[in-house]
């Protein structure tokens, strides 16, 4: 009586390859459940076959041998979900910025400079609620979230005299950190934890909208600042942005629609 499946047939069951299997008993990852002395011929159990599916669909997330490994070994069922939520965490992470790159090699392809439509506007000087900080721009995102939260949790709608915005130094692009700023415009801006009471200067802005999700809003800060050093009116000072329509006015991506304003030399005002 043969001591179990042959690599043959539990490659069969399992779709993963006799040379795979090979790979993963030399690696410790999944051992026969006996070897052959004389021939070397390996042989596998029916009790083999779950644990060899696990293999095989954490290899089809990308999950490194060595990751793999863990979650065999481990028998506390807690660890095992935390190591494979975690992958699947970076997994996620990874598509959102391939779906990023997708959008804005799209947008490249069939740039058309003519759609951009610029304004040259004078802000006067504001005084509004902020939240200011040194950030590295892999955390600019979870940063805003948790400075507009607390920006909206002070001040209500009733309070809000116009759309939230922010500010970003060059620093933050040319050298990976600098100082950001949100602010909401409200009626009484007063103090409150992070938030302070900030007096934005007055300011000449060269302004575009870009319309829709973020994921290719690199592209319109590209063909903006084209426009700018095009018509020789690029001052050195923040970028700054105005939400107009926003995750926290609707949950369609498309209907967004951010304004970016670059600062230029002064204007004659209309």
């Amino acid at each position: 009586m043969r001591p179990g499946l042959t690599i043959g047939e539990f490659a069969a069951l399992t779709h993963l390859s006799v040379r795979t299997l090979r790979r993963y008993h030399e690696a410790g990852l999944l051992e026969p459940a006996a070897v052959d002395r004389f021939t070397g011929y390996r042989y596998y159990s029916a009790d083999q076959i779950p644990p060899a599916q696990v293999i095989h669909r954490l290899r089809e997330l990308d999950v490194p041998l060595a990751e793999v490994k863990s979650i065999l070994a481990t028998d506390d069922p807690k660890r095992r979900t935390e190591l494979i939520a975690g992958h699947l965490q970076r997994l996620e992470e990874q598509l959102d910025r391939t779906r990023s790159a997708v959008v804005s090699l799209r947008q490249l392809l069939r740039p058309d400079p003519a759609d951009l439509k610029v304004e040259l506007r004078s802000v006067p000087a504001r005084t509004v609620a902020a939240v200011s900080d040194g950030v590295t721009l892999p955390d600019v995102l979870p940063w805003y979230a948790a400075a507009m939260a607390e920006l909206d949790a002070v001040f209500p709608p009733a309070e809000h005299t116009g759309p939230p915005g922010g500010r970003y130094a060059n620093e933050l692009f040319t050298e990976g950190a600098g100082a950001v700023t949100v602010f909401r415009p409200v009626r009484s801006p007063h103090r409150a934890g992070r938030i302070e009471v900030l007096e934005l200067p007055a300011i000449d802005l060269a302004v575009a909208v870009h319309h829709g999700p973020h994921d290719d809003i690199d592209v319109t800060y590209g063909r903006l600042g084209a426009w700018v050093v095009e018509h020789a009116l690029a001052v050195d000072g923040p970028i700054y942005e105005t939400y107009l329509v926003g995750p926290r006015d609707t949950d369609v991506p498309d209907a967004w629609r951010t304004e970016i304003g670059w600062p230029v030399f002064r204007v004659t005002p209309d």
